[in-house]
């Protein structure tokens, strides 16, 4: 055979079988790529069907579940009759929608469990009573110490009283109460007698106890600390959003857990995008879980009830509820609270609502504090705030306006710089 046809004969037979190689590798190709896709496609479609259209569709289930609770417990208490239902056992199934342990649908309305390695222990009541005491005595606003500095002299002319009525205008008392006050001093022969420093102080604070209230005439105690109290105990926190309301619920929180409470939450403040998170964080804290919506702009009615339920059926000793400090209207503020204490009150009583305000606003606050007050009735108030640039009148006036005593008071930004009101300590502090 020619050897140019042999050459020719060897190339062609290489060529086809490098075609052949080449399609038996494109096919195996093609066959791994479409394995690839399909496995994908189905991982996606599984995985959707639990983090996607099912999990919205049992969160948009269980939301519409307790709205439904909170809605048929409004609807009986207008006609009149009791709920078919006392309370939302659970707020949405737990069904298992996929093959593996991740697939159970989330509630929409759960009590998170607070997670880490290790929780925080709150300072003791008696501990935080010392720092209050403390704190007033090294404030620069102690009114009592410039009452006193005008007191102390021989003899007061009519300057002097007026000075004294100044004082205790620009301390916040209030009008009513300084002009009650002035009229009292001015009376006392401790005062404009021998106006021996001692005696002058001790006239200055017993008169400043009996405006401030003490333990024999006023029960500052919070409800849930009473003997025979309700458990759980409910506390309803209102307030103007900014007065730091939901970090004082969170620091309340604190407390009852440094006495040796169980503590819940519940975040019924459904519209500040971050409220929830931010009682969570205060929650874990202290291993102190959470009752919250998955959603903003839930009803807040139907957290607060499904809170109600769980902290009842999980045997806590406290539940507190934080609440929206919108101010739109005093219409929609008294509905919204109105509201939410009445579908409470369908699974538990309400024993306390604490009104948080700004000492630092002094009278400002004061027409805030009224609409409050009538919108769901008040049980006492926790002054945030009151630290060296408060005005310590803001306490009597209070007081006198809203016809409540001031329970709790907030002396700084720490955690624990939440304390129990004391008359007496109060009046010593601002003295010294």
């Amino acid at each position: 055979m020619d050897t140019s046809l042999m050459l020719s004969v060897v190339i062609a037979v290489v060529a086809v079988i490098a075609v052949v190689a080449g399609l038996l590798i494109w096919r195996s190709r093609r066959r791994r790529n479409d394995a690839i896709a399909t496995k994908s496609a189905v991982t996606r479609q599984d995985g959707g069907a639990v983090g996607g259209t099912g999990s919205q569709d049992g969160r948009s289930t269980a939301t519409a579940a307790a709205a439904s609770q909170a809605e048929q417990a409004e609807q009986a208490e207008r006609a009149g009759s009791a709920p078919q239902s006392t309370g939302v056992q659970q707020s949405a199934p737990s069904a298992d929608l996929s093959s593996g342990p991740a697939g159970t649908v989330q509630k929409a309305t759960e009590a998170t469990q607070p997670t880490g390695p290790s929780t925080e222990q709150p300072e003791s009541s008696d501990s935080r009573l010392v720092r209050l005491k403390a704190r007033l005595s090294q404030s620069s606003n102690a009114f009592g110490r410039a009452l006193f500095s005008i007191l102390a002299k021989d003899h007061l002319s009519e300057s002097d009283w007026e000075d004294v009525e100044d004082t205790l205008l620009l301390a916040d008392v209030g009008a009513q109460a300084s002009e009650e006050l002035v009229d009292e001093l001015r009376n006392d022969a401790r005062i404009t007698g021998t106006a021996d420093p001692a005696q002058v102080k001790e006239a200055l604070r017993a008169k400043l106890l009996a405006l401030v209230g003490t333990g024999a005439d006023v029960d500052r105690r919070l409800n849930a600390d009473k003997p025979y109290a309700h458990k759980p105990g409910v506390i309803i926190m209102v307030g103007v959003n900014g007065t730091g309301k939901t970090t004082t619920a969170g620091k309340l929180a604190r407390l009852f857990v440094a006495e040796g409470k169980s503590v819940m939450m519940g975040a019924a403040d459904t519209f500040r995008a971050a409220a929830a998170d931010q009682l969570e964080t205060w929650g874990a804290k202290v291993a102190v879980p959470v009752v919250r919506s998955d959603k903003d702009g839930a009803d807040p009615a139907s957290v607060a009830f499904e809170a109600a339920q769980r902290s009842k059926d999980e045997h806590a000793d406290v539940l507190i509820i934080d609440t929206a400090g919108r101010l739109q209207n005093k219409a929609n503020l008294m509905d919204e609270l109105g509201k939410i204490r009445r579908v409470t009150e369908k699974v538990l009583p309400v024993d306390e609502v604490l009104l948080v305000l700004d000492a630092m606003t002094g009278q400002n606050g004061m027409a805030q504090a009224k609409v409050f007050a009538e919108a769901i009735g008040l049980t006492g108030v926790v002054l945030s705030k009151l630290d060296g640039s408060a005005k310590g009148g803001i306490v009597i006036s209070v007081q006198k306006e809203l016809g409540v005593p001031v329970k709790l008071v907030g002396l700084g930004e720490g955690p624990d710089d939440l304390a129990p009101f004391d008359a007496a300590g109060f009046i010593d502090g601002i003295l010294a």
